[in-house]
C-alpha cells in the first residue's frame, strides 16, 4: 500500500493508494463498513482532460473518500482496479459528488458496469447546495462554487490549491495546464495526493453547506428539484447531436475564406491587424466617428457594441436604421464573427466529435447567479437567433426529422405574472402582440416597423434593468427620444412600473437579496438592485423551463431531445412521428403562472437543426435533403415562419 497524506485543519489525512491484491482487500472492507453504516462516500474521477466524449479521452483514477481517509484507485494500471472502482460505485448506497455530471458522465462511458442512470438517484451534488446558498462566483463576493474556494470558505481557511503545485509539476515535463493531466506519472505523489483531497474536502465540505442551505431557509423542495433537473440534463448530454461532416469541414474552410476576405477589406481603411485597437481607433476617428466610449485605461473604446453602434446593427445583427453604416465597423464585425464561428463552432465540432460523429455539448444545468443553464463545448446558446449556417453543421438521426419547441414570449408573460399589471395580462389573454400594444400607446395606431422595433427594446429594457441610455445606444435614438419611450412603456403598464421600484426597495430593504416565487435565493451586487426584476423574471423563466424538462422526462420523450438552448428544446424523431412528438413536448412543457398561460411554439423542420431557422423555401429545398424531397412542405414553412 503506498500512502499519501492530505493536510486539513492542522491534520495529515491519509490518501491511500492500493497496490495488490491485500491493499484491495482493505479496500473492500472500507467499502462493506461504510456501506452497512449507510455512510455517504465522496466520489471523484481523475481525468485526461474533460472531454468526456472525445477520442483519447480516458479515466486515470477513480478515488472514495470520508472525512478521515481517501483511497485513489489508479485504474490507468488495470483491469482489477477498474472492477473495484466499479463494484464500489455499485455497492455503496449514498455518494456525493463536486459537479456530479461531469464525474457520473465518465464513469458511465468509460468504467464498465457503473451508469449514470444508478449513480444519480443516490449522489448529492455539492455544487447545487453552494449554488442554492449563495450563487455568486467567488470574483463576484461570494464564497465561490468551486471545491478549492468552497472548501477555504466552509472547511479549512488554509485548505492547500494543490492544482498550482501541479501545475508546476505539469511545467517540468514541458506540458501545460491543459494537456498535462493526461502526461504527468501516475504515481507522482502531488498528483495522487490532489485526488485524494477532493474526496476529502467533498465529504467534509457537503454537510457545512447543507447547513447553510437550511440557516437561510431555502426551500428544501429545490434540492431534489435540481438534483433531477441535473440528471436530466445529463441524460441529454450522454445521447448527443449528429453532425454533418462533410458540410461542417466546408464550413470551417469558408468561415476562414470569408475572415479573410473581410479583413482585406479593412485594410482598405488602413487597418492591417483587425485586433489592434489602436489602428482600429484610429482608422474610425479619422473617418469623422465620434466615439466617446473609453476604456479603463482611456483609450477609445472599440470594441463589439461600440462597432456594432457604427456598423447600425442590434446585438442580433439586424438592422437598426438609425445612421448610415461605417463599412470599416461592418468589415472587422464580419471578419472576427467569420473567425469566432470557426474556432467556436466548426472547428470545435469537428475536434470534439466521438467515433459516431455526434457531439455532446456540455450543458450546464445550474450555472448563472439566476439559475440559468449554460452550454459549452460549443457554446450553441451564443449562436446568433436568426442564423442557420452553423446550426445546419447538426443534423437528425437517420430516418428523422428536426424539430425546436421554445416558449411563446415567456418573458413577458413572466412580467405580467410577477408584477399582475392588468392591462398586460388583459392583452396576454386575448391573444394581443405585447410590441404592438406598446408602439401603439408610445407611438399611436399607425406606428412604423422600426417602432414596434424600438417598443420590443423598450420593454425588454425595462426587464433587464437598463435606462434610457442604454435603450438609445440599443436602438440609435436620441437620449430624449429613449426617454419619450420609457415614459410612455410606464404609463402603458402601470402597475409594472410600481412593482419594479418597490422590488428594488425590497431588495435594498433586504440586503440585496430576492426571494424567487420558487424560493430561489438571488444576490445582487450593492450598485446593482436595478437589475432585480431581470433576475426575477430570469430565474423564474428558467425553473419554468427546467420544470418543462423534468415533465418531457416524465412522459418518456427525454430520448427524443438533443440539446436545451435558451427557452427552446432541441429535439427529433423518426419522420412519420416528428409532428406528433412536437406536439406532445410542447404539450409537456406548458404551464401557467399566476393564472397567465406559458404557451409553447413547436416547429418540425427537415434534416438539419439549421432548416428550423430558413425563412426562404428555396433556402430550404436548396441546402436541406429533407425539404428538396419534399417541396410542398417547404413552402408551407416559410408561410408559417413569416
Amino acid at each position: 500500500m503506498i500512502t499519501h497524506s492530505f493536510p486539513v485543519l492542522g491534520q495529515r489525512i491519509p490518501v491511500y493508494v492500493p497496490q495488490n491484491d491485500d491493499d484491495l482487500r482493505l479496500f473492500r472492507q472500507y467499502v462493506t463498513d461504510a456501506a452497512s453504516r449507510g455512510e455517504r462516500v465522496a466520489l471523484d474521477t481523475e481525468t485526461t482532460g474533460l472531454g468526456t466524449f472525445t477520442k483519447g479521452f480516458r479515466i486515470r483514477t477513480v478515488q472514495y473518500g470520508t472525512p478521515d481517509q481517501a483511497w485513489v484507485l489508479q485504474v490507468e494500471k488495470g483491469k482489477a482496479l477498474t472492477e473495484h472502482a466499479a463494484w464500489a460505485a455499485n455497492t455503496l448506497p449514498a455518494l456525493s459528488m463536486q459537479n456530479q455530471n461531469f464525474d457520473q458522465l465518465a464513469m458511465d462511458r468509460h468504467i464498465p458496469g457503473v451508469t449514470l442512470e444508478d449513480l444519480a438517484p443516490k449522489t448529492l451534488d455539492t455544487y447545487i447546495h453552494l449554488h442554492l446558498s449563495d450563487p455568486r462566483r467567488k470574483d463576484q463576493g461570494g464564497p465561490g462554487n468551486k471545491l478549492k474556494e468552497a472548501a477555504e470558505h466552509y472547511v479549512d481557511p488554509s485548505a492547500p490549491d494543490t492544482q498550482n503545485g501541479l501545475i508546476e509539476e505539469f511545467h517540468k515535463i514541458g506540458r501545460t495546464k491543459d494537456d498535462g493531466w493526461a502526461y504527468i506519472d501516475i504515481d507522482n505523489p502531488l498528483y495522487l495526493s490532489y485526488a485524494g483531497g477532493d474526496v476529502i474536502l467533498t465529504s467534509r465540505l457537503l454537510p457545512k453547506v447543507q447547513q447553510r442551505v437550511r440557516e437561510l431557509g431555502i426551500n428544501p423542495a429545490l434540492i431534489p428539484f435540481e438534483h433531477q433537473v441535473a440528471f436530466v440534463c445529463a441524460l441529454v448530454e450522454r445521447r448527443g447531436m449528429r453532425i454533418n461532416r462533410e458540410y461542417t469541414t466546408r464550413l470551417s474552410q469558408e468561415l476562414l475564406e470569408e475572415s479573410a476576405r473581410w479583413a482585406a477589406e479593412a485594410k482598405k481603411y488602413g487597418v492591417e491587424n483587425i485586433n489592434s485597437t489602436r489602428q482600429v481607433s484610429e482608422a474610425l476617428l479619422g473617418m469623422g466617428e465620434v466615439i466617446p466610449e473609453r476604456t479603463d485605461g482611456g483609450a477609445v473604446q472599440v470594441d463589439g457594441k461600440v462597432l456594432k453602434r457604427l456598423a447600425d446593427v442590434d446585438k442580433d445583427w439586424e438592422p437598426i436604421q438609425s445612421r448610415t453604416p461605417n463599412p470599416l465597423a461592418m468589415a472587422i464585425l464580419r471578419s472576427k464573427r467569420a473567425s469566432k464561428w470557426r474556432t467556436s463552432y466548426a472547428e470545435a465540432m469537428l475536434r470534439t466529435a466521438d467515433e459516431n460523429d455526434r457531439v455532446h455539448p456540455k450543458i450546464g444545468a445550474l450555472a448563472a447567479r439566476t439559475a440559468r443553464m449554460s452550454i459549452s463545448d460549443p457554446p450553441f446558446q451564443q449562436l446568433p437567433s436568426g442564423k442557420w449556417e452553423v446550426r445546419h453543421s447538426v443534423i437528425a438521426d437517420e430516418g428523422h426529422r428536426m424539430m425546436s419547441i421554445d416558449y411563446s414570449s415567456v418573458e413577458p408573460r413572466v412580467m405580467a405574472a410577477l408584477s399582475g399589471d392588468e392591462k398586460m395580462t388583459a392583452a396576454i389573454l386575448r391573444g394581443a402582440d405585447l410590441h404592438n400594444l406598446t408602439a401603439s400607446s408610445v407611438y399611436g395606431p399607425d406606428f412604423t416597423t422600426g417602432q414596434r422595433k424600438v417598443a420590443k427594446v423598450v420593454q425588454l429594457g425595462v426587464a433587464y434593468g437598463g435606462g434610457a441610455a442604454t435603450i438609445a445606444a440599443q436602438t440609435g435614438l436620441s437620449l430624449s427620444a429613449a426617454q419619450d419611450a420609457v415614459r410612455g412603456y410606464k404609463r402603458t403598464y402601470p402597475r409594472l412600473a410600481r412593482y419594479i421600484k418597490q422590488l428594488q426597495g425590497k431588495v435594498i430593504r433586504n440586503g440585496y437579496t430576492l426571494r424567487t416565487p420558487s424560493g430561489r435565493r438571488l444576490v445582487f451586487d450593492r450598485d446593482a438592485a436595478y437589475a432585480s426584476f431581470n433576475g426575477e423574471i430570469q430565474s423564474t423563466a428558467r425553473d419554468i423551463f427546467a420544470q418543462g424538462m423534468l415533465e418531457i422526462y416524465d412522459r418518456g420523450l427525454i430520448n427524443r431531445v438533443l440539446l436545451p438552448v435558451h427557452d427552446e428544446i432541441v429535439a427529433d424523431a423518426p419522420e412519420r412521428e416528428a409532428e406528433t412528438v412536437a406536439k406532445e413536448i410542447g404539450e409537456a412543457m406548458a404551464t401557467t403562472i399566476r393564472g397567465i398561460p406559458i404557451d409553447t411554439d413547436p416547429d418540425v423542420g427537415g434534416q438539419s437543426w439549421g432548416s428550423l431557422y430558413m425563412k426562404k423555401a428555396n433556402t430550404m429545398m436548396q441546402n436541406d435533403p429533407w425539404y428538396a424531397a419534399h417541396p410542398d412542405e417547404a413552402r408551407a414553412a416559410e408561410e408559417q415562419r413569416k
